[in-house]
């Protein structure tokens, strides 16, 4: 079972990749979704968050606030850590419980984990591959503003409160360059794929 880390910085083209492999067939694992349902309401993860943060980063209706803890922590590294403390270990537990589910339903399968944090919080090294989505800047910006609607100074932020493009880039097995058009990104997609399931 080839198992990949899939990641990217934000704009990058990440999802529409993930996307291009599940349609040949990957299991794709998420690694946003796993956050989101490790801090679901009951969850110990969800109780430690507020006993760390306070109330306050709960709605009304007893969900995590995620704008009311990203306030909280951006911009506060020692904030972001001890967030990240409490988290990333049940994320790590959940998502290597979902690789472990995916080979026990077919042990060919091409497993793919969708991690924007990877070179953040460097899960280990059990990947056989890790690809890395990748454009400028600048067209990222571009995109944030056209497609997300944030202003260009909020898009710029977002770039950099992520880690550098050459740090990320440092961990890539593959890159796959977005910058042309779709057609060029899914050529890159299917070379990936011939390399990783040539079988299917």
């Amino acid at each position: 079972m080839p198992l990949l880390a899939l990641t990217g910085g934000i704009a990058s083209g990440k999802s529409t990749v993930a996307a291009m492999l599940r349609d040949r067939g990957a299991v794709v694992v998420d690694a946003d979704a796993i956050v989101r349902d490790v801090q679901a309401p009951g969850s110990p993860v969800l109780a430690a968050i507020v006993d760390e943060f306070g109330s306050d980063v709960l709605s009304a209706d007893g969900q995590l606030d995620r704008p009311a803890l990203g306030a909280l922590v951006f911009g506060h590294p020692e904030r972001l850590a001890a967030l990240n403390a409490l988290v990333h270990p049940a994320v790590r537990r959940e998502s290597e419980r979902r690789f472990r589910d995916a080979l026990a339903a077919d042990s060919s399968a091409v497993v793919v984990y969708d991690v924007p944090l990877l070179a953040e919080a460097r899960g280990g090294d059990l990947w056989d591959l890790v690809v890395v989505t990748h454009a400028p800047e600048e067209l990222r910006v571009r995109r944030l503003v056209e497609n997300r609607g944030l202003s260009e100074d909020d898009a710029r932020a977002r770039i950099r409160s992520q880690v550098s493009d050459e740090d990320r880039l440092a961990l890539a097995d593959v890159v796959i360059d977005t910058t042309a058009d779709i057609a060029d990104t899914r050529r890159q997609v299917d070379d990936l794929w011939q390399r990783i399931a040539p079988s299917h």
